[in-house]
This record gives C-alpha cells, structure tokens and sequence, in this order.
C-alpha cells in the first residue's frame, strides 16, 4: 500500500486543459509545455488511464494543437467551454463522474485561468488534484508562477510529468515501464 498522495493509474484520470492553436507560441515555454502534455498523454494511454480534453471557445482560439490532438486514443472526450473552470460545463463534470476516478491529473493552459480555477473547483469538490508543472504554462511569466503558487497552496500536490508517469507505472517490472521509460527518456 502506498502514500494516499502517490498516484495510482486505477484511480486516476488526466484532464488536459484548452492546449489550443491560438496560444502556439504565446505561452511561457510552449514547446516544453507541449511536449509534457503529449508525453502525458502517450503514458495515460500506455498505463490505461483515462483522459478528458477541454477546448475553450474553439471558434476563437482554435481547436487543440495537432501534436497533442493525435495522441488522444479514440472516443476521448474534447469538451467545448466557455468558464474558465472546466466544471463549469455540465458535460464535464458528468464525464468525470462517470470515469470514477479520484486523483485528477490536471495539464494544459493557463495557470492563472483555466488550469488555476479547474483546480480550485476539483479540490473544492473532494477530487485529490495533481498539477505538473512541467506540462502547464500561461503568457506570462508571473502568472504562470503565482498561478502554480496559489494551486498548491490550496492543496493540489505538485508534480511534474515525469513523477507522474513514474508512479503511474510504480516498478521497473511493470510490462509497461520499457515502453513509459522512452517516453520519458
């Protein structure tokens, strides 16, 4: 049995927040941002673990960035918002409730905005929320900071794409840590 704050891929799901064409190149290290997403995204498909996209306002900012778009696993849910929190859409909430899962990785864009409320409104609703850092951004430097400040001074645990594939697959036995380990690498 594991540390309560260790993530387990059977009660896990990733959330990837609003990583759009409209913000390519706009945001605080976008292709690091980029890149810890996509690897997210291959490591929950690889490990099993569900995933949920939002887009916001896709008529304005695009839709997801092909990079990450072509990871997702067919039949993934890309929920079009409006709020900035994701659970201010209904169809977002009743997708998340209906996967079961409690710890909620949570990736994407912005950290002051949609990432910082989405979480804020996931921790207010009991779900334990894991942020990496590495794989969220905002346009500006001190948002991106005070947004990831703010998140984890109100309880999200901190993490960064590698700790979350890492736990995710828990041991260099597992049939998928070859696979995860280059992804990773």
């Amino acid at each position: 049995m594991s540390h309560p704050r260790i993530l387990d891929r059977a009660r896990s799901a990733l959330v990837v927040v609003d990583v759009q064409e409209g913000y390519r190149g706009h945001t605080v290290e976008h292709e690091r941002m980029v890149r810890g997403v996509r690897t997210l995204v291959e490591a929950a498909k690889l490990m099993q673990v569900p995933i949920l996209a939002t887009e916001q306002y896709p008529k304005g900012i695009g839709h997801t960035q092909t990079e990450v778009a072509e990871g997702f696993p067919a039949g993934t849910p890309i929920i079009e918002k409006m709020s900035m929190s994701c659970c201010g859409q209904p169809r977002f909430v009743a997708a998340l409730h209906a996967l079961g899962r409690q710890q909620i990785v949570v990736c994407g864009i912005e950290a002051q905005a949609c990432i910082n409320q989405t979480v804020h409104d996931l921790l207010h609703r009991g779900f334990q929320v894991h942020v990496p850092y590495t794989a969220i951004s905002a346009r500006f430097a001190d948002d991106y900071r005070i947004g990831w400040e703010k998140m984890i001074g109100s309880g999200a645990v901190p993490s960064t794409v590698e700790m979350v594939c890492l736990e995710w697959v828990r041991t260099a036995e597992a049939p998928e840590f070859k696979a995860l380990h280059k992804l990773i690498k």
